[in-house]
């Protein structure tokens, strides 16, 4: 099972990264001012990740794909790492909506 990773950045914010069970980071939030609102976004993303709709596919300046995970609102909650084919980044959105549902929250503050 995945899970969420809660951490602290060097300029104070908090942020999370969704892991898959193999450790792999599928999943990284922007920076939070407080830990609430980090927590808020990984609860948006627990109630987004299963609706397909939410993955906004794009495509880097250097040509690789990666993802950003949307809010019903449209906001960005997550993006992905950089894949090297379209066909990676496909297995990493099944990924996160596999796993950020049920994924339990570890602190690593």
């Amino acid at each position: 099972m995945g899970k969420f990773v809660i951490t602290v950045r060097k300029n104070g914010e908090f942020q999370f990264n969704l892991k898959a069970s193999n450790g792999q980071v599928i999943l990284t939030s922007e920076g939070y001012n407080t830990k609430t609102a980090c927590l808020n976004g990984v609860e948006s993303v627990k109630k987004n990740a299963a609706i397909e709709d939410r993955y906004e596919i794009k495509v880097a300046k250097n040509g690789k794909p990666f993802f950003n995970l949307k809010a019903s609102n449209g906001q960005v909650i997550g993006a992905s790492q950089m894949y090297a084919s379209e066909r990676t980044m496909k297995l990493g959105i099944a990924s996160v909506a596999k796993n950020a549902p049920e994924a339990p929250v570890v602190e690593e503050i």
